[in-house]
């Protein structure tokens, strides 16, 4: 039997947290049952820096039951850091690992599919949301759009898939040796390769807390997935600075025409509007050469990407 490993990113998740555990016990149970997976199987909580009393919750729960494992990181470093602390530093101990958020939308009972298929030879397997009827319009639209936005960049991502996802230790040694300093492991696992499969399933409403993930952090995302992956946006300046040369030349054309027919032509406001597209256009550039820039500042320094505190866990 394998060896299953639940790697669960946590930051101020303590009202969540009892529920949570409570239920991936219980799965945990459910699997172990089925001949699924093996009683070696762990829960792995990593606390992001919390600020609230997530780690006392981690703590209490570890000395009561043998499968809880739990990860404090010296300092919040956000989400994509947290999971990926948490895959590194279980990834030689078990056999496949599952990572979901801590209030447990996603639903636990497609890990049995996502088991199924990884007997069946699948290295990876992406949970997919079949649906977002659940969502707002505006959550629905925002996120919809940024899948589509990213594939016009060329980023290669799983349409309507977060971090919900079952890896395999072959897969997890191969995501180690991925050493960016701007993580976006959306991005990062399609690219490891190995055959994958996917696995629908229904999103359920947070039953605690607040969301982790406001219109903010999402347009962080969508920023560092679309220069981390993507150099479309340096094509796309470079296009759009031709278009308006060749325009800047047929205008040019056009007054000197006008000039020698003796035609008066005030231009003011086609000169104002002129100068404000040209200045909106030049620090649209700027900002987006530095972005990659930025990027290659933070690449360049090789700074580590997280500390941990504390590790709390049973020998195997």
């Amino acid at each position: 039997m394998n060896k299953l490993c639940f790697v669960i990113p946590c930051f101020n998740e303590e009202e969540v947290l009892a529920v949570t555990i409570t239920k991936l016990l219980q799965k945990m149970d459910s699997l172990e049952a089925k001949g699924m997976v093996s009683p070696e199987s762990r829960i792995t909580l990593v606390d992001d820096g919390s600020t609230d009393g997530t780690w006392s919750v981690i703590r209490e729960y570890h000395q009561k039951h043998e499968r809880i494992e739990g990860i404090k990181l010296s300092r919040n470093r956000g989400h994509q850091y947290a999971l990926l602390a948490g895959l590194l530093t279980v990834k030689d101990n078990f056999d496949v690992v599952v990572t979901m958020d801590a209030d447990l939308q996603d639903d636990i009972e497609a890990v049995d599919k996502m088991l199924e298929a990884y007997v069946q030879g699948a290295e990876i397997v992406y949970g997919v949301r079949s649906r977002r009827q659940s969502d707002t319009f505006f959550k629905r639209f925002t996120a919809e759009s940024f899948y589509k936005l990213m594939h016009l960049m060329g980023v290669e991502l799983v349409f309507n898939h977060a971090d919900f996802r079952l890896l395999s230790q072959r897969a997890l040694n191969c995501l180690a040796e991925y050493k960016e300093a701007n993580l976006f492991l959306r991005g990062i696992i399609p690219l490891i390769g190995f055959k994958t499969d996917i696995v629908e399933y229904e999103r359920h409403e947070r039953f605690a807390g607040e969301t982790k993930y406001p219109l903010k952090k999402m347009l962080n995302i969508a920023a560092d997935g679309i220069t981390s992956f993507s150099i479309k946006p340096l094509r796309f300046i470079f296009v759009l600075g031709l278009v308006i040369f060749i325009l800047s030349i047929i205008m040019s054309v056009y007054f000197f025409l006008l000039h020698y027919q003796g035609k008066t032509v005030p231009g003011w406001t086609t000169i104002v509007m002129t100068v404000w597209a040209i200045g909106v256009l030049q620090l649209l550039s700027i900002g987006v050469v530095g972005e990659y820039v930025g990027k290659l500042y933070l690449e360049a320094k090789q700074r580590p990407r997280y500390f941990i505190e504390a590790y709390l866990r049973r020998d195997n």
